[in-house]
């Protein structure tokens, strides 16, 4: 499957998630029914992946953790925000970077409409 197929999948997941629990709940709670989603589809995931930082050659433990990263190609960082500051979309292309992936959708679920709440974030791709 190709990054721009998984993230199709991926956006009718989130607007069924929205649809069925709306806006305002945990991140965790999203994250959560998006994994069970992928569960019901058989798509490979995982969840809360941490990813180390190397800096002039020298790996350090503590780098970032990726809220979901589907099929080892999409990095999915969820959000349930008032509103999307300038650093997150610069933060997910940094995750992005580091791990060596090309796609990462942000999503915020405090919104009234999904489609207003995904960000398309890419690397080299």
């Amino acid at each position: 499957m190709t990054e721009n197929e998984i993230a199709k999948i991926l956006v009718n997941i989130f607007l069924k998630v929205h649809r069925t629990l709306g806006p305002g709940l945990l991140e965790s709670v999203y994250e959560a029914a998006i994994c069970y989603e992928l569960d019901k589809l058989g798509i490979k995931y995982k969840r809360q992946q941490g990813i180390a930082v190397v800096y002039d050659e020298v790996k350090m433990d503590m780098g970032f953790r990726a809220d979901i990263i589907v099929e080892n190609k999409v990095i999915v960082e969820i959000k349930s925000i008032e509103t999307i500051a300038p650093v997150h979309p610069k933060t997910l292309l940094t995750y992005l970077k580091l791990s060596d992936k090309k796609l990462g959708l942000l999503v915020n679920f405090n919104v009234n409409l999904i489609k207003d709440g995904i960000t398309r974030i890419v690397n080299k791709l």
